[in-house]
């Protein structure tokens, strides 16, 4: 079980994951080497998965994010999982319950490059039954740290 203590450090760290165990220490009055422990402990518990960064994808010039939901028929499944696996356009790719049971985020270029990633990588895919896409306009809030 966490404590406040674990909670301020994973929220720190949620922020800026390089902050260093002296500034952390001074926040929550520890010393450094026990906020280390203390860190190594959620690291070893499997709490905190991997120290990250987030990159802006706008700036690298993917500026269309859109989510697609594909219907799939259930003996197909496993075949789209992989092949979309490893496309690089697919950010995020999660199997969900419903009708959609495939949900993908996606980072594009621009709309042309879109329309391509459609008809290239998804609308060939044997066994899908149904597309639902949305593009993203505005992000208002966004938990960064969360493996969701």
């Amino acid at each position: 079980m966490l404590d406040p203590i674990d909670n301020h450090i994973l929220e720190r760290l949620t922020q800026n994951s390089r902050i260093s165990y002296t500034d952390l220490a001074k926040e929550v009055n520890l010393s450094s080497v026990a906020v280390k422990d203390r860190i190594d402990r959620l690291v070893n518990q499997g709490i905190i998965e991997q120290f990250s960064i987030v990159i802006n994808a706008e700036k690298l010039g993917k500026r269309i994010s859109a989510y697609l939901e594909l219907q799939v028929e259930p003996a197909q499944l496993n075949h789209i999982v992989e092949v979309l696996k490893v496309n690089e356009r697919v950010a995020v790719l999660y199997e969900m319950t419903g009708p959609c049971i495939l949900h993908i985020h996606i980072l594009v270029e621009n709309l042309e490059e879109m329309e391509r990633f459609m008809h290239e990588s998804i609308y060939c895919l044997e066994g899908l039954v149904r597309v639902e896409s949305q593009i993203l306009l505005k992000r208002h809030k966004n938990q960064d740290g969360l493996n969701i």
